[in-house]
């Protein structure tokens, strides 16, 4: 493994250094599992801004599962709303 960089680089010195000198180190390969268990999110209409009120416990969980916990939110309320609609 090479030696981590002494500070970080700016957006131009990672621009202006070739491919080889890069650390990918920290990176993981991307292997079949990763594609066996990928998914494709495509977006549906535009999304809205709106105040709603949720339960703290709620938010917590969910904020606890990581970046992304609105768009989890939206896809658990979607969920519900698909297993509303008659076949």
């Amino acid at each position: 493994m090479r030696k981590r960089y002494e500070r970080p680089l700016t957006p131009e010195e990672l621009k202006a250094m070739p491919d080889e000198d890069i650390d990918f180190s920290d990176i993981p390969e991307l292997d079949e599992t990763f594609f066996a268990n990928a998914r494709l999110l495509t977006p549906h209409e535009r999304k809205r801004q709106m105040t709603i009120r949720i339960d703290g416990d709620v938010i917590d969980w969910f904020k606890a599962q990581g970046t992304g916990y609105q768009s989890r939110m939206n896809a658990v309320l979607r969920a519900f709303v698909k297993s509303q609609q008659p076949d």
